[in-house]
């Protein structure tokens, strides 16, 4: 799809507006991510994607830390090591990442080439980990990528992401997994 028909079809309404995507992207041919300006602050942002099932698209959806953690885990499941190293690789992110600063920094942050653009090796080195659960490598890293900016950005002393990494990595039990990824902001 063309750059206008991405943003067409990540454009919803709400409260009689149209909210057009910041930023948006085509993961694959079953993806797309966007982002668009968030309510908590000027530098917040909302991260939305649709999924292709069968012939048609999903409505536009808000991705949450139980999603990829369960998918983490089907992918864990199938390939512990591998999936390990990736969680690692994925800490090794977070621990990296600052927050968004400024406009400026907003607008340089949100494009493919800074979000994956350094991490077309980990890309290929984990594409296995595609072969279970729904989410492709290339989708998982940017949108955990975005993920981190937003936490860190709403609050700098977040730790939820984090956690649910660390939990993920260390095998804990899965309802502790579950609980962790589900408990939205009173975990923040």
């Amino acid at each position: 799809m063309s750059e206008e028909q991405l943003q067409a079809k990540m454009t919803f309404r709400k409260g009689g507006q149209k909210i057009r995507p910041l930023f948006v992207a085509q993961i694959n041919d079953r993806f797309i991510l966007a982002v668009y300006q968030g309510v908590i602050s000027e530098l917040d942002i909302l991260i939305k994607y649709r999924q292709k099932t069968k012939a048609r698209w999903s409505r536009i959806r808000t991705p949450k830390h139980i999603h990829w953690a369960v998918d983490l885990l089907i992918k864990m499941h199938a390939e512990r090591e591998q999936t390990k190293r990736f969680l690692n690789f994925l800490i090794g992110i977070w621990n990296e990442t600052i927050p968004i600063r400024s406009e400026k920094e907003k607008q340089e942050s949100l494009t493919i080439e800074n979000l994956l653009g350094s991490c077309a090796a980990e890309i290929a080195e984990y594409q296995e980990l595609e072969k279970r659960g729904e989410y492709s490598i290339r989708f998982l890293i940017l949108l955990a990528k975005l993920l981190m900016l937003q936490e860190k950005t709403n609050r700098p002393d977040a730790y939820m992401f984090k956690k649910l990494l660390d939990a993920l990595l260390e095998g804990e039990d899965i309802f502790k997994i579950v609980s962790t990824a589900s408990m939205g902001k009173r975990n923040r």
